[in-house]
């Protein structure tokens, strides 16, 4: 099949980007799933802001500025812009979306006419995103998808030696972190000084020692930081469709605990790869058991190494090419 990506992101980025600390989710998507489907044998374009129209791993990436034809493609995906398919030609369009877009949002942003007029299957991240998204701004259909995470995090095996102190939030600061240092700072340093949070940069104020900043790098800073904690708090935000920060965790066997907001209800199992809580009391006497208890910590380690690569990139593709054949 002939597959092309449509991606208007401002930030230059290409197949090559893949560690770069600009890139968010929507991008890495693009990415992996750009080369898995071409070793899977399909022949694959991306049309972006690259710096320079070239291929890369059997990708080709455009230049969206220098296009001068439309190509004709099997299918196209266009992430979260309807008005992307207009540079190329397919009548089977997805549109990757990555938020709970209202209707009066969707009028607001110009989605509508282009909308009924490349007709586009959305692609649903959760079931918490199908559940919260108009039925009428999926009218042509949906299709779902769970997305995996880099390389890196799928091949990068567990730690003995790391800080048994040492809880870390990774998503990004408004994705409910002043919640969660709140409920540190009220209820879980107070049970131990001996603990410590190592927190996404931020702008909030706090006199609280225990919690560190960790400077944004890349992709391997990242895994290197995830990979010395005993957990990791995400609390959740009604904006997180999947959350990446979930599954690199999970993908590294550190056990979450969330209070399941947005999506995070379906990204961890609760007393298998995590807690749910129910309320900040529950979040915190969780937190401190998972500190604490070592056997239950290791069970829930356990749980995840046994759970490793069960969602590559590659099985992302394949279920990706059954929904859209089908």
């Amino acid at each position: 099949m002939n597959i092309c990506f449509v991606d208007n992101t401002q930030f230059k980025y290409d197949g090559n980007s893949i560690y770069s600390h600009k890139l968010r989710g929507a991008e890495s998507v693009i990415i992996n799933l750009s080369k898995s489907l071409y070793s899977l044998g399909h022949k694959v374009s991306v049309i972006n802001n690259c710096e320079n129209s070239k291929e890369i791993n059997g990708v080709n990436w455009i230049n969206i500025k220098t296009l001068t034809n439309i190509g004709e493609y099997d299918f196209a995906v266009a992430n979260g812009d309807c008005r992307l398919f207009k540079y190329v030609k397919s009548n089977n369009n997805i549109l990757f979306s990555h938020s709970l877009q209202s209707i009066e949002k969707f009028l607001r942003k110009g989605q509508l006419i282009s909308y009924l007029k490349y007709k586009p299957k959305v692609c649903f991240l959760s079931n918490y995103h199908k559940k919260n998204r108009s039925k009428l701004l999926y009218l042509f259909g949906s299709i779902n998808l769970r997305w995996s995470v880099d390389n890196l995090f799928l091949n990068t095996l567990p730690k003995d030696n790391i800080d048994n102190d040492l809880a870390i939030f990774t998503s990004r600061p408004d994705r409910n972190l002043k919640m969660l240092i709140d409920i540190w700072n009220e209820l879980i340093i107070s049970k131990n000084e001996n603990l410590k949070l190592l927190v996404t940069e931020n702008d909030y104020s706090y006199n609280e020692k225990s919690i560190i900043q960790r400077s944004l790098g890349n992709q391997i800073k990242l895994k290197d930081d995830l990979l010395s904690a005993r957990l990791c708090l995400l609390p959740g935000h009604k904006a997180e469709l999947f959350c990446i920060a979930a599954e690199e965790a999970s993908e590294l066997c550190v056990p979450i605990v969330t209070l399941g907001i947005g999506s995070l209800a379906e990204r961890v199992e609760h007393n298998v790869s995590g807690f749910i809580a129910k309320n900040k009391f529950e979040y915190a006497y969780y937190t401190l058991k998972l500190f604490s208890d070592d056997n239950l910590w290791q069970k829930q380690r356990n749980n995840l190494i046994k759970r490793k690569k069960r969602n590559t990139w590659t099985k992302v593709a394949e279920e990706l090419l059954r929904q859209v054949i089908d």
